[in-house]
C-alpha cells in the first residue's frame, strides 16, 4: 500500500458514485476528438464494417482483415485515403479491441499500404494558390459596392489569404451537426491599434492545447491590397446591422456564413482549381516571393511541422525570379 506524505494535504473533495465517474469520462471522451474528424472517422469505420459483412469476416481487426480491407478499398479510392481510413477505424475499434493499433503497424498491413499506393500510385493535384492578382480581380470587380455580403466576402478573403486561415476558421461547415459555435470568432474580440488590427481565433482540432491564437495583421503591409480598410468596411456595416449580436462574421440575414457561401461567390470569379484552400496555399506564397524566412511563415500559419512547405506552389528558381518584379500596382 502507498501512504501519502504527511506533509502533503489535499482538500476536502466529495467522493463521486461510479455512475458519475463513467457519465464524466464519456462527456470526456465524446470530447477527445472534433466533431469533424469524428464525422471522417464514423465514415471510415462503415465502410470497415461493410467489408467484414460482404466478404464473411469477424469483426476483429487482425494484420489479415486490415490487409484485406486496404487492398479492397484501394480499388475504389486512392490509397492515401485508405490509410487515412484505417487511423479512423482505429480510434473507433480500440476501446473493443485494444490490439487494432498493434495490428494496423504490422509488418503485413505496412506493406500492403506501401503496395497499393505504388501501384495504384496517380500525381497529386492540388488547387491553384491564389494570388495578389486574383485578389485585385475581385476587390475591382465589386468596387465600392454597399452590398453587405460582398463586404463580408471581400474581408473574409483578403484576411484569411494575409492571415493564412482555414477556410473553416472563417466560416461554418454546411452541416448543421458540425456547426460549433465554441469555435465562433467573437466580435469583441476585435483590437484596433494605429498600426494593426486583431482578433482572437478560438481553438480548433489542429490546436493540441485548445487554446487559441490571437491573429494580428498591420494596417500597411508590403502589398498593395488595403486590408485594413475591406475589414474595416465591414465590421461598419456589421456592427450597423447587427450591433449586439456575438460572432464576427455574419451575413445580411443575421446567420453566420457557411462554406458553401464564401465557395459561391469564389466561383463567380475563378474555376474550380481555385478552392478554400487556395487562400491559405496563396498567403503562404506570397510570404515567400516577399522573402519571408520559412520559421515566420510556420508561426504564421500556426503549422506545427514543416508541412506548410507544401503550400509554397512555385518552383524554387520562379519563386528568386519573381521576387525581382514589382508586386502588382494598386487598386
Amino acid at each position: 500500500m502507498i501512504n501519502s506524505s504527511p506533509s502533503s494535504r489535499q482538500p476536502l473533495r466529495e467522493s463521486w458514485p461510479r455512475e458519475r465517474l463513467e457519465h464524466e469520462r464519456a462527456i470526456a471522451l465524446g470530447q477527445s476528438i472534433d466533431s469533424t474528424t469524428w464525422s471522417n472517422y464514423s465514415s471510415a469505420l462503415n465502410s470497415y464494417l461493410d467489408f467484414v459483412k460482404k466478404h464473411n469476416f469477424p469483426v476483429d481487426p487482425t494484420p489479415d482483415t486490415l490487409s484485406f480491407y486496404t487492398v479492397y478499398m484501394s480499388h475504389y479510392i486512392k490509397p492515401s485515403s485508405v490509410d487515412t481510413y484505417l487511423s479512423g477505424i482505429c480510434q473507433q475499434l480500440e476501446p473493443f479491441f485494444p490490439e487494432v493499433r498493434k495490428n494496423r503497424k504490422s509488418v503485413l498491413v505496412h506493406r500492403t499500404i506501401a503496395g497499393c499506393k505504388r501501384i495504384k500510385a496517380i500525381p497529386t493535384t492540388r488547387k491553384r494558390a491564389l494570388t495578389i492578382d486574383d485578389l485585385c480581380l475581385v476587390l475591382n470587380n465589386h468596387g465600392t459596392t454597399p452590398n453587405h455580403d460582398d463586404l463580408l466576402f471581400h474581408a473574409q478573403l483578403t484576411i484569411g489569404f494575409f492571415a493564412l486561415l482555414r477556410l473553416g476558421e472563417l466560416t461554418y461547415p454546411d452541416n448543421h451537426n458540425l456547426q460549433n459555435p465554441q469555435k465562433t470568432t467573437k466580435r469583441t474580440s476585435v483590437e484596433i491599434s494605429a498600426t494593426s488590427f486583431q482578433f482572437f481565433l478560438p481553438g480548433h482540432k489542429a490546436d493540441r492545447f485548445f487554446e487559441g491564437n490571437s491573429i494580428v495583421l498591420l494596417k500597411n503591409n508590403s502589398s498593395s491590397i488595403p486590408v485594413f480598410q475591406k475589414f474595416n468596411n465591414y465590421l461598419i456595416s456589421r456592427d450597423k446591422l447587427f450591433p449586439y449580436s456575438s460572432p464576427l462574421w455574419l451575413m445580411s440575414n443575421g446567420e453566420i456564413p457557411t462554406r458553401s457561401f464564401f465557395i459561391r461567390r469564389l466561383r463567380h470569379f475563378f474555376d474550380a482549381d481555385i478552392s478554400g484552400h487556395s487562400l491559405r496555399a496563396g498567403g503562404a506564397t506570397w510570404l515567400a516571393l516577399t522573402n519571408t524566412p520559412p520559421s515566420i511563415i510556420q508561426a504564421a500559419g500556426r503549422w506545427s511541422s514543416d508541412s506548410f512547405q507544401i503550400y509554397i506552389r512555385k518552383n524554387p528558381i520562379l519563386v528568386h525570379a519573381l521576387m525581382q518584379t514589382p508586386l502588382s500596382q494598386t487598386i
